[in-house]
């Protein structure tokens, strides 16, 4: 959703995404060689091991000099190189290598949401106050890189940046180090040997990318300013979405690591080396609004995950998207349990369009549509009525590209209605607009996502609205409309809402590892923009408009980086704090409700209750976060342990850490993992799980164990009071359960809390029923 500008011509867009998925799945120039953990802390004889390796196989140091793109030697050992499948097989056998893994490529995936969130100073005890705004944290942001002269990212009242950063600015077209202003932005690098080895080389001189950090995208724009931009007064996307925008941790620093180029994707090679440089600069998170759809690759084939693993273990946060191919189950990618994986939801703010019906009736939809054209009357048709020679009435419904006949839709609104085959607004936009039709009344499932483009007259309404129309044409001899401009409400919607496209768990890696863990605003967020990017749009012969800054944008890349923001406000007071105590805050203080206090529901088909595999732990609440009262800790040994269970290789796995980790390949450790859920995919009769929980409240605290029982499932805590005091700090506790259903069951859902009459730590637990295979076999 969030992946490409939503005006650019949408059948160019189609045809590029499938060519990086395609792209993606295919053979690769480019592989990556993961050699684990360092064996040594001189990165230049890592770097010279990493040539012998490729000398030895290619036949000469010059030949490996030519083929290597990145020695990975500050968080990890590794290097990416252009191979041949016979020469990446042979290195793959070479002692000290943990994998050989082809190169992907990966798909990139607020006025108002952070006073939505609370998070904002006139609250003199909540999170902002009291993390400073985020001062003396640094985030790392891997993405299509930054517009560093956007208001944004002024440095207004920073200090400097802190003597252990490392990082650098690196130079490159229209970006040198003055861009790196030394107290906003303090450091940016951009990578592109894994991309170029894979599609050519990319030339800036058209105008459409930038080799440098600058962004020509737009996306890493947002999602930086997003996590970390300061205030700045009057934002406004067109006149939408008026106000004050800003980000979470307006205080932090960031740092820039651009992997993805506006031609399409971001190479896993770039990214590992962006991993690899933040490690070694210094950053405390990392936020990547990116990833790769289903299926998907093991944990010690995925560059995000292996990198992620390396920079968990040195204490950095990595918080990633959960993906918009939703709301389908199985579909949550970035499934790592070292990773914080986020959800998008909606926020109380809309932009309703009025469309006034001859007959004086009104239908109320939604647009970003703020230009001239349509406070007149036009004649309105249905695409199905007006189809061109030879195509079928479904087609032109949804008024998909050259379906309708150019005659009869010339000045005329068109409804069109989403199809199976054709579900995009944007794409019903452009078949009109190339027509000279007036404008576009597009009929869909309900969803609180405006997917409409801005450049053209067009109305998002849902089925039932649609078919209203239906029936005043069928019953007017000259059916006409006419369109109100779009305007800003806020408050006059229930939120949040799970977003329709925001991908769902469980994860169809690891089961048992609930996925998404939080979800966070992500629909319609007003940020800040690329001028380029939004010059490209506005340079079409077809667009009449005047730049802009900001932008509305939806996905779960805009929800990413408000946990980002969220969790750089929380290092700030916690500095000791782990990444697995700051995710299990977030997770154990988030809300199940939404604003109004009704169970938070969950957009689909149809909507319903979000449940575990929707949000996780639920709606992230910042404040409530801040003194969680017990956090689910894990070590970075626990997780070696964790791939241990999975079935790894043994060897590979110790080379990933380089220190003996005392492990059993026992699938028991899958469910023991000391996450802030409890996931059973498969419980056949009885099975007992353990957790243990660390105090960070009063010293002296009583707990009491609380149980919502998944439905048919028995359930008991051992022991149901945990009491801690100055010398008791950790306690183990062990939940079983026994199944009621002697039947092949659904996944059903429940929590577990622990409360002390302050704290309320709650942990949902999700369980499926399976009976013995046996049961099912003819008799």
């Amino acid at each position: 959703m969030a992946s490409f500008p939503s005006s650019w011509p949408c059948v160019v867009v189609i045809a590029l995404l499938c060519s990086l998925f395609l792209l993606g799945l295919a053979s690769s120039n480019v592989y990556i060689v993961y050699m684990g953990e360092r064996h040594t802390d001189e990165p230049n004889l890592l770097e010279d091991s990493h040539h012998q390796i490729l000398s030895d196989i290619l036949g000469s140091k010059e030949s490996a000099k030519e083929s290597i793109l990145y020695s990975y030697k500050h968080g990890f050992s590794g290097f990416a190189a252009v191979l041949s499948q016979s020469q990446a097989k042979l290195i793959a056998d070479v002692p000290g290598v943990v994998h050989v893994v082809p190169n992907r490529i990966l798909n990139l995936h607020t006025t108002r949401s952070w006073d939505f969130l609370q998070v904002k100073p006139q609250i003199v005890d909540g999170i902002l106050s009291e993390g400073h705004s985020g001062l003396g944290t640094i985030i790392g942001v891997m993405d299509t890189g930054i517009w560093p002269e956007s208001e944004s990212f002024r440095d207004d009242g920073m200090g400097k940046f802190p003597s252990r950063w490392k990082g650098i600015c690196q130079e490159g077209n229209r970006f040198n180090r003055s861009h790196c202003n030394s107290r906003k932005i303090i450091g940016a690098r951009w990578y592109i040997k894994g991309y170029e080895a894979e599609f050519g080389k990319l030339s800036p001189s058209d105008g459409v990318e930038f080799l440098s950090p600058r962004d020509a995208v737009g996306h890493g724009t947002h999602t930086s300013s997003t996590a970390s931009g300061a205030e700045v007064k009057n934002a406004n996307f067109r006149g939408l979405a008026q106000g004050i925008a800003r980000g979470g941790a307006p205080s932090s620093w960031l740092a820039i690591y651009k992997v993805c180029w506006a031609t399409g994707g971001c190479s896993s090679a770039d990214l590992l080396a962006a991993i690899d440089d933040a490690i070694f600069d210094g950053v405390d998170i990392i936020s990547a609004s990116l990833g790769s759809p289903p299926p998907l690759s093991t944990y010690v084939d995925d560059a995000l995950a292996i990198g992620s693993f390396h920079a968990v273990a040195r204490g950095i946060s990595v918080v990633c998207s959960a993906g918009n191919t939703g709301p389908y189950p199985q579909t949550v990618i970035n499934t790592a349990p070292w990773v914080m994986t986020v959800a998008a939801s909606t926020i109380d703010r809309d932009f309703p369009a009025v469309i006034t019906l001859g007959n004086n009736q009104t239908v109320v939809g939604q647009s970003f549509y703020t230009g001239r054209g349509l406070n007149k009357f036009h004649p309105i048709v249905y695409g199905a009525d007006i189809a061109a020679t030879n195509i079928d009435g479904t087609s032109a419904g949804s008024c998909d590209l050259e379906t309708l006949n150019a005659t009869l839709a010339r000045g005329k609104v068109i409804l069109c209605f989403q199809s199976r085959w054709q579900r995009s607004a944007a794409i019903a936009s452009k078949s009109v607009l190339e027509l000279k039709g007036a404008g576009v009344i597009f009929a869909q499932f309900p969803t609180k996502d405006v997917s409409c483009p801005w450049s053209f007259p067009s109305v998002q309404v849902d089925f039932e609205a649609g078919t209203s129309l239906l029936t005043y044409m069928a019953a007017s001899r000259k059916p006409v409309v006419k369109f109100s401009f779009s305007k800003t409400v806020i408050g006059q919607q229930l939120a949040p809402e799970i977003a329709y496209f925001s991908s769902r768990g469980p994860s169809s890696l690891s089961p048992s590892v609930l996925k998404p863990d939080i979800a966070a605003p992500g629909v319609d967020i007003l940020a800040s923009w690329s001028p380029a990017a939004s010059s490209k749009l506005l340079n079409s012969p077809q667009t009449k408009a005047s730049p802009f800054n900001f932008k509305l944008d939806s996905g779960t890349s805009m929800a990413c980086p408000h946990i980002s923001g969220i969790v750089a406000l929380l290092k700030g007071i916690h500095p000791k704090w782990s990444p697995a105590a700051i995710k299990s805050a977030l997770v154990t203080t988030a809300s199940m409700k939404d604003e109004y206090g009704q169970n938070t529901v969950a957009e689909g088909a149809p909507h319903k209750q979000a449940d575990p595999f929707d949000y996780g732990g639920g709606n992230v609440d910042p404040n409530k976060a801040l003194d969680p009262g017990l956090i689910y800790d894990i070590k970075p040994s626990d997780y070696v342990c964790f791939l241990y269970a999975m079935g790894y290789n043994s060897t590979a796995i110790g080379l990933m850490t380089r220190v003996h980790t005392p492990c059993h390949k026992s699938v028991k450790f899958l469910r023991n993992l000391n996450l802030p859920s409890i996931t059973l995919p498969e419980l056949k009769q009885r099975m007992t799980v353990s957790r243990t929980v660390t105090n960070v409240g009063p010293v002296n605290s009583i707990y009491v164990a609380r149980i919502q029982a998944p439905a048919g499932i028995d359930v008991s805590v051992e022991p149901w009071i945990l009491t801690f005091n100055s010398t008791t700090k950790k306690l183990k506790f062990k939940v079983t359960f026994c199944s009621q259903l002697k039947v092949q069951g659904r996944y059903s859902f429940g929590n577990l809390y622990w409360e002390d009459g302050i704290h309320v730590v709650r942990i949902p637990v999700v369980v499926r029923i399976v009976i013995n295979n046996h049961l099912y076999s003819e008799t």
